[in-house]
């Protein structure tokens, strides 16, 4: 399809960042297809949701956070959040009208004509004023690089693409990573491995007592100051801790997540420190997070030297025309909410500032 058309904001992105900003466009008189688009590569509703593990329940679901202006209610605690997400996400699109157009692949953003942005897809081009980018980061997992890595004989996978404990029946797993995916899959595989090894770069952090409104601006003030500085952005669960839980005690107890520090080696049969202590796997698990997908932004020269994007607020210090929600600061569900409505709040101003000149 050859598609050439001028809006004023192309939102790219339909998880819960584009979600919320393709809302607050709409709710301040923003329409679709005429006043904006939203692109997203998927299938189906439900942003990263919808590619999650089975087990992944949405009662084991980390803090997921309404959508503006739509509840999740009544939802089963027993079903895959892949599914009660996806169909959230499906309500929430119809409800308010948001045309997302799907799968299209968005392959570069190129500085335009007139001051414009040209936003090229596999479905046509688009000519926009601003941009708001909520790529996310699941179509970039990090894989760590270790000494021996390509000579293991056994498997290696990341968090991407594990679905689900039953696979790993009788071997031995390293899992490698000390966030929530990582302790996630080591209860669910200890009842089914021959033997499983935890291994982290740091000691992992659990968190006693809620996590109250303080300590989360706190949390978000660090990932923030990353951004400003120009550097890549962590996780705000990076800075949190894990909640310390009754599952999580448990596994503490049983042993499960008994955290060894990081190996120095991978073998063909397994991993090994440098003190002479080694572990036989059969399998090594990659949970070790995933990174920003940006590089469609590359055209626009974006990067400082230190690898990241210098955002205020949610807008690119390199470029006021161009937005990041869901990135660093407000890469949490209801940090990409907040996101969401200041990001449309900064685009209508610009767009009223720029009116005067177009006239």
């Amino acid at each position: 399809m050859n598609e050439s058309r001028e809006v004023e904001v192309v939102v790219i992105g339909a998880g819960q960042a584009g979600l919320s900003s393709a809302y607050h466009l709409r709710r301040t008189g923003f329409e679709p297809d005429r006043d904006f688009v939203v692109l997203d590569h998927s299938p189906a509703p439900g942003g990263a949701w919808q590619f999650r593990w089975p087990s992944l329940t949405y009662g084991k679901v980390h803090g997921m956070h309404a959508l503006p202006g739509m509840e999740l209610t009544d939802a089963d605690p027993a079903r895959p959040s892949a599914e009660v997400i996806g169909a959230y996400f499906d309500r929430y699109e119809r409800a308010f009208d948001l045309r997302v157009r799907r799968p299209v692949d968005v392959r570069a953003v190129r500085e335009g004509e007139g001051g414009r942005l040209s936003v090229q897809t596999s479905a046509g081009t688009w000519s926009t004023r601003t941009l708001i980018n909520a790529t996310g980061t699941w179509d970039r997992p990090f894989w760590p690089r270790y000494p021996g890595q390509e000579t293991f004989r056994g498997r290696q996978l990341h968090t991407a693409q594990y679905a689900g404990p039953e696979e790993f029946a009788g071997q031995r797993v390293v899992v490698v990573g000390g966030g929530a995916s990582g302790t996630q899959h080591l209860l669910e595989l200890a009842p089914y491995a021959a033997a499983t090894t935890w291994v982290t770069r740091r000691p992992p952090v659990f968190r006693e007592g809620p996590f109250d409104q303080e300590a989360g601006r706190s949390a978000v003030a660090l990932v923030e100051e990353r951004v400003r500085q120009g550097l890549p952005p962590r996780s705000v669960v990076s800075v949190t801790g894990l909640p310390l839980n009754d599952v999580i005690r448990q596994g503490l107890a049983d042993g499960v997540l008994d955290r060894q520090p990081m190996f120095d080696r991978i073998t063909p049969d397994g991993v090994e420190w440098n003190d002479g202590r080694r572990v036989e796997a059969d399998v090594i698990l990659w949970a070790t997070g995933f990174r920003a997908v940006l590089d469609h932004l590359t055209p626009l020269r974006l990067r400082e030297p230190g690898g990241g994007i210098r955002v205020e607020g949610t807008r690119a210090l390199a470029d006021p025309r161009v937005h990041l929600v869901g990135y660093g600061p407000s890469a949490s569900t209801i940090g990409a909410n907040r996101a969401g409505r200041a990001a449309v709040r900064d685009i209508r101003r610009l767009l009223a500032e720029e009116e005067p000149a177009a006239a």
